[in-house]
Protein backbone atom coordinates (compact mmCIF):
# COMPACT_ATOMS: atom_id res chain seq x y z
CA UNK A 1 0.00 0.00 0.00
CA UNK A 2 1.11 3.50 -0.35
CA UNK A 3 1.35 6.65 1.77
CA UNK A 4 -1.61 7.96 0.52
CA UNK A 5 -3.94 4.49 0.71
CA UNK A 6 -2.65 4.48 4.65
CA UNK A 7 -3.92 8.29 4.78
CA UNK A 8 -7.26 7.42 3.32
CA UNK A 9 -7.65 4.54 6.05
CA UNK A 10 -6.70 6.78 8.97
CA UNK A 11 -9.00 9.19 7.89
CA UNK A 12 -11.73 6.98 7.52
CA UNK A 13 -11.67 5.41 10.61
CA UNK A 14 -11.41 8.94 12.19
CA UNK A 15 -15.15 9.30 11.25
CA UNK A 16 -16.24 5.72 11.66
CA UNK A 17 -18.39 5.00 14.83
CA UNK A 18 -17.26 2.52 17.18
CA UNK A 19 -19.15 -0.66 17.92
CA UNK A 20 -20.33 -1.66 21.54
CA UNK A 21 -18.74 -4.86 21.07
CA UNK A 22 -14.89 -5.97 19.80
CA UNK A 23 -14.85 -7.56 16.35
CA UNK A 24 -13.46 -7.54 12.87
CA UNK A 25 -13.67 -6.16 9.62
CA UNK A 26 -10.80 -6.77 7.36
CA UNK A 27 -7.90 -5.66 8.96
CA UNK A 28 -9.59 -3.65 11.02
CA UNK A 29 -10.11 -4.96 14.71
CA UNK A 30 -12.43 -2.44 16.46
CA UNK A 31 -13.91 -1.98 19.48
CA UNK A 32 -15.25 0.13 22.54
CA UNK A 33 -14.08 3.37 21.58
CA UNK A 34 -11.03 2.39 19.56
CA UNK A 35 -10.19 1.16 15.77
CA UNK A 36 -6.36 -0.99 14.91
CA UNK A 37 -5.79 -0.95 11.62
CA UNK A 38 -3.20 -3.60 9.59
CA UNK A 39 -1.79 -1.17 6.96
CA UNK A 40 0.87 -3.23 5.67
CA UNK A 41 3.89 -6.12 6.13
CA UNK A 42 3.84 -8.55 8.91
CA UNK A 43 4.13 -11.79 7.31
CA UNK A 44 5.77 -15.30 8.42
CA UNK A 45 9.35 -15.98 7.65
CA UNK A 46 9.38 -19.55 7.90
CA UNK A 47 12.57 -20.52 5.72
CA UNK A 48 13.20 -17.05 4.28
CA UNK A 49 16.96 -16.06 4.84
CA UNK A 50 18.32 -13.03 6.61
CA UNK A 51 18.03 -10.60 3.00
CA UNK A 52 14.79 -11.38 3.27
CA UNK A 53 13.96 -10.82 6.52
CA UNK A 54 16.09 -7.58 6.62
CA UNK A 55 14.32 -6.57 3.18
CA UNK A 56 11.16 -6.74 4.69
CA UNK A 57 12.28 -4.73 8.28
CA UNK A 58 13.26 -2.00 5.87
CA UNK A 59 10.41 -1.54 3.86
CA UNK A 60 7.59 -1.51 7.17
CA UNK A 61 10.67 0.88 8.65
CA UNK A 62 10.30 2.91 5.43
CA UNK A 63 6.58 2.68 5.06
CA UNK A 64 6.25 4.14 8.56
CA UNK A 65 8.58 7.30 8.36
CA UNK A 66 7.11 8.39 5.31
CA UNK A 67 2.98 7.86 7.03
CA UNK A 68 4.40 9.86 10.61
CA UNK A 69 6.21 12.45 8.40
CA UNK A 70 2.79 13.03 6.16
CA UNK A 71 0.62 13.16 9.46
CA UNK A 72 3.39 15.29 11.40
CA UNK A 73 2.74 17.50 8.14
CA UNK A 74 -1.01 17.75 9.13
CA UNK A 75 -1.48 17.64 12.53
CA UNK A 76 1.82 18.97 13.80
CA UNK A 77 4.94 16.95 15.79
CA UNK A 78 3.94 13.40 17.65
CA UNK A 79 4.60 12.83 21.03
CA UNK A 80 7.00 9.59 21.23
CA UNK A 81 5.26 7.40 23.41
CA UNK A 82 6.94 4.54 25.20
CA UNK A 83 4.77 1.75 26.32
CA UNK A 84 7.46 -0.59 28.24
CA UNK A 85 6.33 1.05 31.20
CA UNK A 86 2.47 0.21 30.45
CA UNK A 87 3.39 -3.64 29.59
CA UNK A 88 5.36 -3.27 33.27
CA UNK A 89 2.22 -2.48 34.72
CA UNK A 90 -0.39 -4.68 32.93
CA UNK A 91 2.45 -7.65 33.97
CA UNK A 92 2.49 -6.34 37.36
CA UNK A 93 -1.87 -7.28 37.30
CA UNK A 94 -3.27 -3.66 36.92
CA UNK A 95 -5.69 -4.04 33.85
CA UNK A 96 -5.39 -1.61 31.33
CA UNK A 97 -8.03 -0.12 28.74
CA UNK A 98 -8.31 -1.33 25.12
CA UNK A 99 -7.16 -0.35 23.06
CA UNK A 100 -3.90 0.37 25.53
CA UNK A 101 -3.86 -2.74 27.07
CA UNK A 102 -3.02 -4.37 23.31
CA UNK A 103 -0.98 -2.05 22.02
CA UNK A 104 1.66 -2.70 24.85
CA UNK A 105 2.30 -6.11 24.20
CA UNK A 106 2.49 -5.22 20.69
CA UNK A 107 5.19 -2.29 20.29
CA UNK A 108 7.61 -0.95 22.43
CA UNK A 109 6.88 2.77 21.29
CA UNK A 110 4.48 4.64 19.04
CA UNK A 111 3.90 8.09 17.70
CA UNK A 112 1.06 10.23 19.18
CA UNK A 113 -1.36 12.62 17.97
CA UNK A 114 -4.66 14.17 19.69
CA UNK A 115 -6.96 15.49 16.83
CA UNK A 116 -10.29 16.76 18.02
CA UNK A 117 -11.43 14.62 20.53
CA UNK A 118 -9.72 11.34 19.16
CA UNK A 119 -6.17 10.22 19.44
CA UNK A 120 -4.18 8.80 16.29
CA UNK A 121 -1.69 6.71 16.62
CA UNK A 122 1.18 4.53 14.12
CA UNK A 123 3.10 2.21 15.02
CA UNK A 124 5.36 -0.99 14.47
CA UNK A 125 3.65 -3.97 15.78
CA UNK A 126 5.96 -7.22 16.50
CA UNK A 127 3.83 -10.25 16.59
CA UNK A 128 6.93 -12.60 17.18
CA UNK A 129 10.44 -13.29 16.42
CA UNK A 130 9.12 -15.58 13.48
CA UNK A 131 7.10 -12.67 12.14
CA UNK A 132 8.31 -9.05 9.92
CA UNK A 133 6.82 -5.92 11.92
CA UNK A 134 3.26 -4.69 10.78
CA UNK A 135 2.45 -1.17 9.87
CA UNK A 136 -0.38 -0.25 12.54
CA UNK A 137 -2.75 2.19 13.08
CA UNK A 138 -4.75 3.07 15.97
CA UNK A 139 -7.63 5.66 16.52
CA UNK A 140 -9.14 5.91 20.17
CA UNK A 141 -11.20 7.85 22.21
CA UNK A 142 -9.73 6.44 24.96
CA UNK A 143 -6.56 8.89 26.62
CA UNK A 144 -3.85 7.04 27.49
CA UNK A 145 -3.00 5.82 30.60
Amino acid sequence: MTTAQHLETIDRLRTREFPAVRGRSGTVTSGPGYHLAELGGSRWYGDEDAADRIEGEEQVSAEYGALAQELAGRWGEPDLVPLAGLLERAGAGERLAQPWQELSGTTDHLNLWRVGDRWVAVYAAQWGADHSPQLMAAVTVIDPP
